[in-house]
């Protein structure tokens, strides 16, 4: 039997032999390993304002590498996470848990780290009076916890809550190191680049987005990408092109609507030496510009007729021809377009060529508002956090307020993800240096419409929802894709409805058989 100052002494010597937190806690699981059954030993950060649990260490016996996994908390298990650290003080506590999934703060970790049904003992970590997070030890073999193995791990708080808040301290001084350098300007611009490569959301809201990106990325047909302003068609199309064989060339962005109508042909196409008044020398188009890669187009309902017929020869024959010249040039592209118009309508109307819609609709990707998608504004906030700190030089990421990201939530963002940006930015500007707290963003007021199908009381939103998408499953004879489907009345993409309709209970597909008849 090992005395506790032993057991202390040894453990200790490992967690301060490395520099490197995730060796470090390595070696401590392979030692600790001996009297607590540990096959995972954790560290898991909080941010109380953003609700964001990160996963800085993972560590096996076999490895463990440098990771950075947040968990984005419900707001069920924000409040009792945040309930069961106003009830500790100052002293730290351990808790036994026979599967993660049983105790609501933790259910989310144990799915995104894969282990939601393994017994797990949790250590909250205090440093200074201030909440640090959870290291925790996972055994895969099914041993539960014991108080005596709780014990033992409270022998070991003060080592490891020194590791992780060294860890903490070490990350905010690399932050002001990479500012205050010569080269912060240099890395600042690639630390953008990463981020805006990464899609905020893949995961959750844009899931069903990101499958059908995946399949169209390795073909080389259009793309039209539809969406109402401000949901990130731009980001879509970046990640379009980066799927795509042609990633290493050239990745073009056009606005339609920003370039004059009188220069927009001159602009997409090119134009010789005199072809105009101003035209003082030959100059290459956008076209020409994204040869061998992908060009965006970006409003596309906003190209005159005229050049519409152009753009149209470009799909058909992949060929361009500068305003003034009367060369043919054969190019290699690929077109992405966008628009947040309803582009059937116009072509009835006449405003759009018909034959120019078919050439852009093979492959169309409807992007969901972001009322669509809430579960997404946390990790955007995130992300427009770090980057807006960046942008503006700022040493620190700014805190976000207890309960704030709440009210992010309720808010209905008619202006999307870049409403969201803009906010995000406009507060960063006006908290100087205290607590973003988004007070000034209120929610959106409920609609005083009457509904026609019954008193307010019966005008809960969920059942709202579910009564109007149970009438029209019935109209479409229970179909939900396809010509005639639920989604088409609904305009709303299929995988979305079919997501909505699992989450509300509603029935579908052979599950519904008989029903809608």
């Amino acid at each position: 039997m090992i005395s506790p100052h032993e057991f202390f002494y040894e453990a200790t010597c490992r967690l301060l032999g490395d520099v490197r937190i995730e060796k470090a806690w390595q070696k401590c699981l392979v030692y600790i390993n001996q009297f607590i059954p540990a096959d995972f030993l954790s560290l898991h950060l909080f941010d109380p304002g953003l609700g964001v649990v990160e996963t800085v260490v993972d560590a096996t016996a076999e490895k463990s590498e440098p990771v950075s996994q947040k968990t984005i908390l419900t707001p069920e298990a924000r409040q009792a996470f945040q309930e069961a650290i106003s009830k500790l003080g100052n002293k730290p506590k351990y808790t036994l848990m026979n599967k993660l999934s049983d105790f609501e703060f933790s259910r989310q970790l144990g799915l995104d780290l894969g282990t939601p049904d393994d017994p797990c003992l949790g250590m909250d970590l205090m440093d200074e009076g201030k909440y640090l997070g959870i290291a925790a030890v996972t055994n895969t073999r099914g041993i539960e916890y014991a108080g005596e193995h709780g014990r033992l791990m409270l022998m070991l708080h003060p080592p490891l809550a020194a590791t992780a808040a060294k860890f903490h301290r070490f990350r905010e001084l690399e932050r002001v190191k990479d500012l205050v350098s010569e080269k912060a300007d240099f890395l600042r611009q690639e630390l953008l680049k990463v981020v805006e490569d990464e899609i905020v959301g893949a995961s959750f809201g844009l899931k069903s987005v990101m499958e059908m990106v995946e399949q169209a990325a390795p073909s080389d047909a259009p793309v039209l990408l539809l969406g109402e302003t401000g949901v990130g068609k731009e980001v879509v199309a970046g990640a379009v092109h980066r799927g795509s064989a042609r990633a290493s060339g050239p990745f073009i962005k056009v606005n339609c609507g920003a370039i004059p109508a009188s220069l927009l042909e001159a602009e997409l196409f090119g134009h010789e030496k005199g072809a105009f008044t101003g035209a003082f020398k030959t100059r290459p188009g956008y076209f020409e510009r994204a040869d061998g890669g992908t060009i965006f187009l970006d409003e596309i309902a906003e190209l005159s007729p005229e050049a519409q017929v152009r753009l149209l020869r470009v799909l058909q024959d992949k060929q361009v021809e500068r305003v003034g010249g009367g060369q043919t040039l054969s190019l290699d592209i690929r077109v992405v377009a966008a628009t947040h118009r309803d582009l059937p309508a116009m072509a009835e109307e006449g405003l759009f060529r018909k034959d120019l819609l078919f050439r852009l609709n093979v492959l169309p990707i409807n992007i969901p508002p972001l009322r669509e998608r809430k579960e997404d504004i946390p990790a955007l906030a995130y992300h427009f956090l770090a980057k807006k700190a960046r942008e503006m030089a700022r040493p620190d990421l700014p805190r976000i307020a207890d309960g704030a990201v709440d009210r992010l939530m309720s808010y209905a963002w008619p202006g999307n993800v870049r409403e969201l940006e803009n906010v995000i930015e406009r507060q960063i500007i006006i908290s100087r240096g205290e607590p973003i707290t988004f007070s000034d963003l209120s929610a959106a007021p409920a609609p005083s419409l009457p509904y026609p199908g019954g008193p307010a009381a019966e005008l809960a939103l969920d059942k709202v929802i579910r009564q109007h998408i149970a009438r029209v499953l019935k109209l479409a004879g229970g179909r939900v894709d396809g010509k005639g489907g639920a989604a088409e009345l609904l305009e709303i993409n299929p995988r979305t409805l079919q997501s909505r309709m699992k989450r509300m209970g509603i029935p579908f597909g052979r599950t519904a058989k008989g029903i809608y008849g």
